[in-house]
């Protein structure tokens, strides 16, 4: 498969596909399945690794994410910010920490499900699956952050019209045949996530009420036989 079919299939014929299978199942999997659409808490299973782990892969997750829909949504704006220097160094800082946090979070959870026998048996390989995903994904954005500086900008000036050209049905491929092949895969793993989104426990994040995020731990008791 020469170059020109291979970016057509990576960043044209793949994003549809991903889109579509992301709206359909999602839909199917609501009516289907309501009462799966749940992040399947497991802190009632092991609660002394759990805070460590969760508040900072979710935090910075939550932060990583947002920022990827400022850029794309306005990215002149974007653009305008980083005009000037010092708020450029701000921007491109707080976007590191935020990928450091997420990722030192998923490693929490990774550790804490293979070091937990309880954990272990209700972990199925759709989530490991998952977990994988999102590590390598995670991982490279943090090295896109740190070896190819100043991705606000070039997110701003050359992914979200990329972005754009697909959701207007006319996909651009001028603007990421020329992006590090590190950039490539981190856009095509992205658009995969999507696809694989209904399949998995992610899904919680469309029902998930806003005060989840502030509001007071609560206290879990399991009442059972011994």
């Amino acid at each position: 498969m020469n170059a020109p079919i291979l970016d057509t299939f990576l960043f044209v014929a793949l994003p549809y596909v991903c889109l579509f299978t992301f709206l359909l199942m999602t839909i199917h999997r609501y009516r289907a399945q309501s009462f799966s659409y749940s992040s399947l808490s497991s802190q009632f299973l092991e609660n002394r690794l759990h805070f460590w782990a969760v508040v900072p892969f979710h935090y910075g997750i939550l932060a990583v994410t947002a920022g990827h829909l400022i850029a794309f949504l306005i990215p002149r704006g974007i653009l305008v910010w980083n005009s000037h220097p010092l708020r450029l160094y701000v921007l491109e800082i707080s976007a590191l920490a935020c990928g450091l946090l997420t990722l030192i979070g998923l490693g929490g959870l990774l550790v804490r499900r293979a070091m937990t026998s309880r954990l272990r048996r209700v972990t199925t390989v759709t989530d490991w699956i998952l977990f994988g995903m999102l590590l390598v994904q995670t991982a490279g954005g943090v090295a896109i952050a740190v070896f190819r500086p100043w991705g606000s900008s070039w997110f701003a000036s050359n992914l979200s019209p990329y972005l754009w050209s697909v959701l207007m049905l006319n996909p651009d491929l001028s603007y990421v045949t020329g992006m590090p092949i590190l950039v490539r895969a981190h856009i095509v793993l992205a658009f995969v996530i999507i696809g694989f989104f209904p399949f998995t426990r992610l899904v919680h994040l469309l029902v998930i009420p806003n005060p989840y995020l502030w509001r007071k731990p609560q206290v879990v008791r399991w009442y059972g036989r011994r």
